[in-house]
């Protein structure tokens, strides 16, 4: 876990709370970490220790409707009432902007893991220039008929329902399945690491594993096909570095990361990385390969950070 708790406040009416490990020595760059759905910030303290040490000052809020964050509009499980994307955004360029007063003049890579992949890449695409590099983790960019059918589905229940209740179906379909998809079948968060510590402290976490509300859902839809629509707006020599797992069920074996490669290569981007990680569940950072997969991504950190040749 992160030392402490932060507040700031966002333009969209969110008290943002966020965790900060300072670099140790002299500092390279900034490393802004968005969480996944039904976790929180708190979750990253590993990570951001290890960069820190690698000389990086790390960020990392809890989104709205998630962890310590809070909002008038946004009870758990739930962005927003309304426009819940864009409040989204506008909380990731609150900390970026933070940080950037806090270390003036050091460059900034923004993270995501799984939703917090579907956030950095649309912040970035909104705002390019505010970002030095980006890497997305375990993200399912390209969820095909499937994710156009579960929009029709969660329209349906909240037509039925209205949206700020939690979703009947979308669990079933995602996380459950998931879960009944692993050889051990223990509990319905196997699919998260193929490490049984680590899928017991996700379990035992109250701040993790509640249902998402119809709106959630659809916001998070929202992200998934916004994104790869808008990515001729990234800079062509844009560092990017993209990491999925082959036993990963949320990203089909890796596969939507080789997807959404092809896709930032089909646009011009000439600085991508895309690595995935053999035996390998959704969360690479809470697997057996996670040492050597902080280190690979501290590495290019440093790469991304010295200009293009």
């Amino acid at each position: 876990m992160f030392e402490g708790i932060n507040r700031q406040e966002s333009s969209t009416g969110a008290s943002l709370a966020y965790r900060h490990q300072a670099a140790v020595g002299a500092a390279r760059g900034i490393l802004l970490i968005c969480h996944g759905l039904a976790e929180h910030s708190g979750r990253y303290g590993e990570f951001a220790r290890f960069m820190s040490g690698r000389g990086f000052h790390v960020y990392a809020h809890d989104h709205r409707g998630h962890g310590h964050t809070s909002a008038p509009d946004a009870t758990v499980g739930r962005f927003a009432r309304r426009h819940g994307v864009g409040k989204v955004l506008e909380d990731v360029q609150a900390i970026r902007d933070l940080a950037a007063r806090a270390h003036p003049g050091l460059p900034v890579i923004l993270f995501g893991h799984s939703m917090g992949g579907l956030a950095a890449l649309n912040a970035a695409v909104d705002n390019p220039g505010a970002f030095e590099g980006l890497s997305i983790w375990n993200s399912n960019f390209h969820p095909g008929p499937a994710g156009r059918f579960a929009q029709g589905v969660l329209l349906t229940e909240k037509a039925l329902k209205g949206a700020d209740v939690p979703s009947t179906i979308l669990p079933i379909a995602t996380f459950r399945a998931w879960g009944r998809s692993m050889p051990e079948k223990r509990t319905e968060a196997d699919w998260l690491s193929s490490q049984p510590e680590e899928v017991d402290a996700y379990n035992a976490d109250p701040l993790c594993g509640f249902d998402a509300s119809v709106s959630l859902w659809l916001d998070v839809f929202a992200l998934t096909f916004r994104g790869p629509r808008l990515i001729d707006r990234l800079p062509k020599d844009m560092p990017v570095y993209l990491v999925g797992g082959d036993t990963d069920p949320a990203t089909n074996g890796g596969r939507e990361i080789t997807w959404l490669a092809h896709q930032l290569r089909s646009k011009g981007l000439t600085r991508l990385t895309s690595r995935i990680w053999p035996d390998t569940r959704h969360e690479t950072l809470k697997d057996k390969v996670r040492h050597k997969a902080m280190e690979e991504f501290a590495s290019w950190a440093s790469g991304a950070l010295s200009p293009a040749e």
